[in-house]
């Protein structure tokens, strides 16, 4: 999902959104002979804390590599849906260039991007990355970028509004018949208190109704990517439940078309149960919304069958050079894939700076690189890890799904379907699912 701007946070430092600006290659030879790169989604001189480490890092890079000079570009937000494309077919892109997951095949489709194949196996850490995330950058056996975060979906509720309700907090809902009963009983609190929100509008209920549909096992799309398949028992089951939830019960308030910030709101407040997040909305809902890190705690997606996974990572300009792009794969390294030190990893620093150490994502790697980024993160933890635990555990049994193809089309079909849900009693769920996917069905044979 892209228009939230959730996941451009920096889970790791938690302080600013991560930018980027428009500019292209300066060129791959400066005139003292180093291998120029330009790269983008450098933090806004506004994010202070992060632009200082970020600054920092490349400094530190360019010691270790001085026949390597590193341009970094900024602006807001790292990418832009509406200038991307023009970037790239203009050749405004930096050399090495932020994407989120979604963007892969399309910027490889459009033949914008270098093949990393045959240099790849100079990052030292590409074979420790998880490899569901390689594969999304990996098209027809080739390689086109390198990941960078990734996130999972889960649910964010609210300890102490649980406890208010006689719901007993170590064990939140599994299923989705529990978090109807959960949010019943919590709207009971009164005095405003919602039980459960959902988003419905600017694409972001089209993107909860994908999270929730992969949750009870069904799917957006056909596995060929060509019919839509909203239209199933999972995908009624979903509206049904919504719809009882708001109509019924009375449990997701009166106020509808929501969109994160609203939610965010609500659950900084205390006047809200529970809502479908990524693990990077802990640190807003306290740096931004008034929540206490104590009160907020995280659960696997209900349901038991699969989440939502999303995140970014970086590709090269298919006019990068051969020195670029090692030298690029190599900032890359430096930066951010490397288990407990750099931008995103070095939890010491972040810790010193007040910055939230110890959420459970963004979890990049395996095996003993995975033990070591665990280990340092744990040593320097200053959250309570143990509101995160319900959600580690669970997601060990669902099975991890990225977004669908021309997910933001989809989402801008599918946000009218929530929205009607939500805001009609007497909603025909059926007739809404028939409309959607014919309309999902023209927008997958356009491509």
């Amino acid at each position: 999902m892209r228009s939230t701007g959730i996941r451009r946070t920096l889970v790791a430092l938690g302080v600013g959104a991560l930018t980027l600006t428009a500019c292209g290659s300066d060129g791959d030879r400066a005139a003292d002979g180093k291998t120029r790169i330009t790269v983008n989604c450098m933090p806004p001189r506004s994010a202070e804390v992060d632009r200082r480490f970020f600054e920092e890092d490349v400094a530190a890079f360019e010691r270790k590599n001085p026949d390597i000079d590193v341009v970094p570009h900024d602006a807001f937000p790292c990418q832009d849906p509406k200038t991307f494309d023009a970037k790239l077919a203009g050749g405004q892109m930096e050399d090495v260039f932020y994407t989120y997951f979604t963007d892969a095949r399309h910027v490889v489709d459009i033949k914008q991007a270098a093949d990393l194949t045959p240099y790849v196996k100079e990052l030292k850490s590409y074979g420790t990355i998880q490899r569901q995330l390689r594969d999304i950058y990996t098209v027809d056996g080739r390689i086109y970028g390198v990941p960078r975060t990734g996130y999972s979906m889960g649910l964010v509720y609210h300890r102490q509004l649980f406890e208010r309700a006689g719901l007993d907090p170590d064990r939140p809902p599994t299923t989705w018949p529990e978090v109807r009963a959960a949010a019943k009983r919590i709207a009971a609190l009164g005095g405003g208190t919602v039980g459960y929100a959902d988003y419905s509008a600017q694409n972001q209920g089209g993107w909860h109704f994908t999270a929730e549909l992969y949750s009870r096992g069904g799917d957006v799309v056909t596995p060929d990517g060509k019919k839509a398949a909203v239209d199933s028992p999972e995908g009624r089951a979903v509206l049904r439940t919504l719809h009882d939830m708001r109509w019924t019960d009375g449990s997701m308030g009166g106020k509808q078309l929501l969109v994160i910030n609203d939610v965010q709101q609500m659950m900084g407040a205390g006047k809200l149960g529970m809502y479908l997040a990524a693990p990077d909305n802990i640190p807003i809902l306290v740096k931004e919304k008034g929540a206490e890190y104590e009160d907020l705690a995280l659960a696997p997606m209900p349901g038991g069958r699969a989440t939502l996974i999303g995140g970014d990572g970086y590709m090269f300009h298919r006019k990068a050079s051969p020195e670029q792009i090692r030298a690029g794969l190599k900032w890359l390294d430096h930066m951010f894939l490397t288990p407990g030190d750099g931008f995103l990893g070095d939890y010491a620093r972040a810790k010193k700076n007040d910055a939230p150490v110890g959420l459970p994502e963004p979890r990049l790697f395996t095996g003993a690189a995975d033990a070591r980024d665990q280990q340092v993160k744990e040593s320097h933890a200053n959250v309570p890890v143990e509101n995160y635990q319900a959600f580690l555990d669970g997601n060990q049994d669902l099975e991890m799904r990225i977004e669908p193809p021309q997910a933001q089309q989809l989402y801008s079909v599918l946000d009218g379907v929530v929205s009607a849900v939500l805001t009609k009693e007497d909603a025909d769920i059926g007739r809404l699912l028939e409309d959607a996917s014919a309309k999902i069905d023209g927008i997958l044979a356009r491509g």
